[in-house]
């Protein structure tokens, strides 16, 4: 089943470069957030233009994944990992979670788009993410903000 997926990912990916004359083959492919509802939910917001923006904590990125690159594309998963769009990344920004801004919750998509709705969702997310890799999420954790352009649906 993860080799046909990932040939879904890779000839999505083809079909998207060739009709864009693009040259690179380097993108990232994932789904946000978890359970697979939720991974579904995003990928439509993205997908809708409604989701223009994510937050992941810099402390849970492993020693050999990269943090994300302005230019870079991202082949956006659902939950059961079929493609569903392609963003382009286009503002990345590290500051503490305790600082990042309305502005940036709002182009998160989520729930009322409210930075009260947001904060409270990410807390919860981060604070999981963090237990389940033996760390305690703090208000100052740095966070990786990055701002993203739907380029192919």
């Amino acid at each position: 089943m993860a080799v046909m997926l990932m040939n879904n990912i890779e000839a999505y990916w083809s079909t998207f470069k060739n009709k864009n004359n693009i040259t690179t083959d380097k993108y990232s492919a994932f789904a946000f957030g978890w359970p697979e509802s939720m991974q579904n939910e995003l990928a439509e917001l993205v997908k809708s233009g409604i989701k223009t923006a994510t937050t992941s904590a810099f402390e849970l990125y492993g020693p050999n994944e990269e943090i994300p690159l302005i230019g870079e594309y991202n082949v956006i998963l659902d939950g059961r990992g079929n493609p569903v769009c392609i963003t382009q990344t286009k503002v990345v920004e590290t500051m503490p979670f305790n600082l990042i801004s309305q502005e940036h919750a709002f182009h998160e998509g989520e729930g009322d788009r409210s930075y009260d709705y947001w904060r409270k969702v990410h807390e919860d997310f981060f604070n999981k993410e963090f237990k389940e890799n033996k760390k305690t999420f703090k208000l100052d954790a740095p966070c990786i903000c990055e701002v993203f352009e739907l380029v192919f649906k």
